[in-house]
């Protein structure tokens, strides 16, 4: 079993469409161990923030079909195709990490670049893999939380009974 790590955001109904994103994740790979929530706002457009969160589970499928399971998931939740990157979305799901695996393969790219750019995936990965190494760069998630530029962090930790 290879473990894996999802970036999961949403910004629309997202009270609706994070457990839900969630329960489907559960259905599929089992066992979850979940960050905290994070309410972030939109980067790269105007709109709503944010509710954003890292997932870790563990699979024996290939990184090409859970990529797939993820779009389908996002499908169902109301996602369309020819949606733009930086715009409002029910659903967005990302396999950021699987094992040590490096893929540069169109529209599979892990580990992916966000990681290291956006503090809405770093901090949450950073909590619940903090002593994971990053397979290029070899740093612990801890290590590249702490030397993030926090200066203009706009993101904050949600109580965990966010959505009961």
């Amino acid at each position: 079993m290879t473990i894996g790590f999802i970036s999961i955001g949403s910004n629309i109904d997202k009270e609706i469409h994070i457990p839900s994103s969630i329960a489907a994740l559960r259905n599929q790979f089992g066992k979850l161990v979940l960050s905290s929530l994070y309410e972030t706002e939109a980067v790269g457009f105007e709109g709503d923030d944010f509710i954003n969160l890292i997932v870790q589970f563990s699979s024996d499928l290939d990184a090409k079909t859970i990529a797939k399971t993820l779009r389908q998931i996002e499908l169902d939740h109301g996602r369309t195709r020819d949606s733009r990157k930086y715009a409002a979305r029910t659903l967005d799901l990302d396999l950021i990490l699987f094992g040590d695996l490096i893929i540069s393969d169109g529209r599979l790219q892990i580990p992916r670049d966000e990681i290291e750019r956006y503090a809405f995936v770093l901090e949450p990965l950073a909590e619940i893999a903090p002593e994971r190494l990053h397979p290029i760069s070899k740093k612990n998630y801890a290590q590249l939380w702490n030397e993030y530029d926090k200066n203009k962090l706009k993101q904050k930790k949600l109580p965990a009974d966010t959505f009961k």
